[in-house]
């Protein structure tokens, strides 16, 4: 059997044999020999076999390699990745640059062409690894391949399944557009499917949180196939959870009708801070609070009420809140028990938001439009996958059987969802 020598004692000989070999060479060439062993001794692992040799372990053969240029602090050193007759491999070391990543990368591009915070993207540029610079070629390619990935993902068809609970709300990031930076809304929607998985469902960018802004939004998830409930089928969006801007309620009037509008509860709280200060909105949001803690849809009517009376005498703007609200603030109540610390707030889609800020403010200001949906799209793309293949299911399926069931059963009425008890 031929002798399978390593690469990095194949270059130990050659530095013996040439001592005057130049030192940052052979750094570079030995991170080389070095990665290269590694990525062979997991081929290795995987295959249950080394080349040439015969082991009843072996579960797959070698079919040549391919070529990997990867980027080090030492410069770029050229590796091959063995391929394998079935399946693929990809060594775990050398984990493949994440979507987001590429698309971090694009905006940093895009911005550096465009001359948007010079001394920022410099920095940026060196964080990745690319000390030398970037080429516009090298911009153009990449952000091509993202474009075409972010937008087939975020037009993709959503009549696969149905959506019964959707969840949107907006957060704000900074464009140049023109010779201004201007703030731009972000809107993004969410939803659980009937199989109990959140999914994203798409995303906009628009000047403000306009009736008509969020109306286009919402329509466009319809064309796309997005169902809502009918006399004949009461399967579709019969919730819509958000914060109280008056854009999406008046847009979930015209483009979701059969769904209802749960007021965020969470939003609702801070609402009450906001009138009262910290300290004096304390007590009040506890007392709140309990109409939450309640078991059946019958003891959270009859809590919320005598939560609004007990404070009409101490703190009134807070009770003609609570008599405004109702119907929203209480919405969750129709639903099965299982479901409604899953859809009485916003939170889900907050934290959602909170990713997104974490990766648009490394980027600060977007040189245009297009930069926002590429990065935005691609982490929202990320979190989608990882919803489907990584996390466990949002809602149980005997849950959702049950909503199913009340639906159908409910399907002859003229209000099918208000039927329906904890």
């Amino acid at each position: 059997m031929p002798e399978n020598k390593s690469a990095v004692s194949t270059l130990i000989q050659e530095v013996l044999a040439d001592p005057d070999l130049a030192h940052d060479d052979v750094f570079r060439r030995l991170l080389q020999a070095g990665l290269q062993d590694l990525v062979d001794a997991e081929a290795t692992a995987v295959i249950g076999a080394d080349r040439y040799e015969r082991t009843e372990k072996r579960t797959n053969r070698r079919n040549g390699t391919r070529a990997k240029r990867l980027a080090t602090t030492a410069g770029e050193v050229d590796l091959a990745i063995p391929k394998l007759r079935t399946g693929s491999f990809f060594p775990s070391l050398l984990s493949p640059r994440k979507r987001v990543d590429k698309a971090l990368y694009a905006v940093i591009c895009t911005a550096w062409i465009e001359g948007v915070s010079t001394r920022k993207v410099d920095d940026l540029v060196k964080a990745l690894g690319n000390e030398s610079g970037i080429s516009k070629a090298t911009v153009s390619r990449v952000c091509k391949d993202i474009d075409e990935g972010v937008h087939e993902f975020l037009s993709r068809p959503l009549d696969h399944t149905w959506f019964p609970y959707l969840f949107v709300d907006a957060t704000y990031v900074d464009v140049r557009l023109g010779h201004r930076v201007v703030s731009q809304a972000l809107v993004v929607a969410t939803g659980v499917s009937a199989q109990g998985r959140r999914e994203i469902l798409g995303m906009s960018v628009g000047d403000a949180e306009t009736t008509d802004f969020w109306t286009a939004f919402l329509r466009s998830l319809r064309e796309r196939g997005l169902k809502v409930p009918t006399d004949q089928d009461p399967e579709g969006v019969v919730l819509v959870t958000s914060d109280a801007h008056w854009g999406i309620k008046n847009a979930v009037k015209a483009i979701l009708p059969g769904a209802s509008w749960q007021r965020c509860r969470v939003h609702f709280a801070r609402n009450v801070t906001s009138k009262l200060g910290s300290a004096r909105s304390k007590p009040v949001n506890a007392l709140i609070s309990t109409i939450f803690a309640q078991t059946t849809r019958e003891a959270v009517i009859d809590t919320y009420k005598q939560v609004t009376a007990s404070l009409r005498s101490s703190f009134p703007e807070i009770a003609e809140m609570l008599v405004e609200a109702e119907p929203d603030l209480t919405a969750f109540a129709a639903f099965p028990r299982e479901h409604w610390q899953k859809i009485w707030s916003n939170n889900p889609i907050e934290r959602l938001n909170r990713e997104i800020k974490r990766r648009t403010d490394v980027v600060q200001v977007f040189p245009d439009r297009d930069s926002v949906t590429r990065l935005v799209g691609a982490v929202l793309q990320e979190q989608h996958e990882e919803w489907q293949y990584g996390e466990r299911r949002y809602l149980s399926e005997t849950s959702l059987r049950r909503l199913t069931h009340i639906l159908h059963e409910q399907a002859e009425t003229t209000h099918p969802i208000m039927a329906i008890t904890a």
